[in-house]
């Protein structure tokens, strides 16, 4: 009896296990899903590094629609960061167009909102310079949205209900910062260039510091797309081909795998008991259960 209600149990894990997991050819193996976000319905937002796309997947779907089209942009426009914000019903993305004959390439980059169900453009705002990277972007506390560019080491904030953004933060330590997040409030940071984790501190009137260097207690190979849950900070390794959790304790971070062996991870996204991520090297999309 104990035998069979061991087998019972495993099986009803198992099932548990699959309930949750799945994997998501985005268009073809050549889509280069880049970012994600999971809007409040369920529904999957998948940006494309190769095509002018943000492509939608219904709950429950294996199939990935266009939901937003800016190839009027121009040749070769296509987009990092996407992110969903259900309190606003805003899908956040960003927008990168090459710079028509310039070599080496350089690139115009916009900041995008859109409305969540109907795909209306809401915001468009391009970013200072004439060769910026948005790249990904976090709500913070005070519902600002928070972006980083990282080709000028910058951060910069869009507060609620404006329409263009101002600098939040510009620091060496900055050159290559790639995804943000907030856990418990704090801002953190990570560099894909240089393979680095950094906590953002605030004075008491607001303002950000300089970067604080939190260690890694084990390698992290092209940090990309990073979002907290669950008192932990989650990673796609882009150069190490894993998906990783970080738990900090003061200036240390420890490291955990939740899975290794993809193709150029860029995109994490956490919702419920699932976490979903990119992997952008097989044009896939896929999820596993939200580790403990």
């Amino acid at each position: 009896m104990i035998r069979t209600a061991c087998f019972a149990l495993a099986i009803l894990a198992a099932s548990i296990s699959a309930a949750h997991a799945a994997e998501i050819t985005v268009h073809d193996a050549k889509s280069q899903p880049e970012s994600m976000a999971v809007g409040p319905d369920g529904t999957l937002y998948v940006g494309s590094a190769s095509t002018p796309f943000v492509y939608v997947i219904k709950q429950g779907s294996t199939t990935a629609t266009p939901f937003v089209d800016a190839s009027d942009a121009g040749p070769g426009t296509f987009f990092f960061g996407v992110l969903a914000n259900a309190a606003t019903r805003t899908l956040w993305t960003c927008q990168l167009t090459p710079v028509a004959d310039s070599n080496p390439v350089r690139r115009s980059t916009a900041l995008r909102g859109f409305d969540l169900a109907s795909g209306k453009p809401k915001l468009s705002w391009t970013l200072p310079g004439d060769n910026s990277t948005c790249n990904d972007f976090a709500v913070g506390p005070d519902k600002a949205l928070y972006l980083t560019d990282t080709a000028n080491q910058k951060i910069y904030r869009l507060a609620p209900g404006a329409q263009a953004a101002e600098l939040y933060l510009d620091n060496r330590s900055l050159l290559g910062v790639d995804g943000i997040a907030f856990l418990d409030g704090t801002m953190y940071v990570n560099n894909v260039a240089f393979n680095k984790l950094y906590r953002i501190p605030v004075d008491a009137d607001g303002k950000p510091g300089k970067p604080v260097d939190i260690w890694m207690d084990a390698p992290v190979h092209g940090p990309d797309g990073m979002r907290a849950a669950n008192g932990k900070l989650f990673v796609a390794e882009n150069g190490g081909g894993r998906i990783t959790s970080l738990s900090i304790t003061g200036d240390t971070a420890h490291v955990t795998l939740i899975k290794d062996g993809l193709k150029t991870p860029t995109g994490i996204e956490p919702a419920g008991d699932t976490l979903w991520f990119t992997e952008r090297g097989a044009g896939k999309v896929w999820s596993v259960p939200m580790p403990e």
